[in-house]
């Protein structure tokens, strides 16, 4: 099982990768960050709306926070325009570092049952687990973006969780 530090570091790495990979897609412009680039995902803009959906879905499993419209098949559309999905991120990044703040060593031990489009039904898990698989989600795909970011010659910063600023 995890320790509640845990989620509170990781919701730090989520800033700080989220803020580096921004930054660096910022930099190509809306044609580049919206090219095919053969990604589960396609392309860096709808992956990123892919994360980010995610992220506020299960946010919202929880928290009481708002769940985005939609399914997954659509979470790439989550934000047509880039400054609105800049904005969404930042904001989803506070509420994820409020959430992790807030979770105690003895709410880990609980279970989290909820209704998943995914699979159609009512799921229940450890929340230690969710947790964990909320942050697994993220890096996963932001290691997607990283690749298509740099196969476009934007340069994200480092990945590396040992070499966060402020450890």
């Amino acid at each position: 099982m995890i320790a509640s530090g845990y989620l509170q570091l990781m919701g730090r790495y989520n800033r700080w990768q989220n803020e580096s990979l921004y930054a660096a897609a910022d930099a190509l412009g809306d044609e580049a960050r919206r090219e095919n680039r053969g990604a589960f995902f396609r392309s860096i803009h709808e992956t990123l709306c892919h994360i980010l959906w995610a992220d506020k879905i299960w946010l919202s499993r929880f928290t009481q926070y708002p769940p985005p419209a939609g399914g997954i098949p659509s979470s790439t559309a989550l934000h047509v325009d880039w400054a609105p999905l800049c904005e969404d991120r930042r904001a989803t990044d506070d509420a994820i570092l409020d959430w992790a703040a807030g979770i105690t060593d003895e709410m880990l031990k609980d279970d989290l049952k909820w209704f998943s489009g995914a699979t159609g039904r009512e799921q229940s898990r450890p929340c230690w687990l969710l947790y964990t698989h909320f942050f697994n989600h993220q890096t996963h795909h932001r290691g997607q973006v990283h690749a298509m970011l740099t196969a476009a010659g934007a340069k994200p910063d480092d990945t590396d969780i040992a070499f966060m600023p402020g450890l």
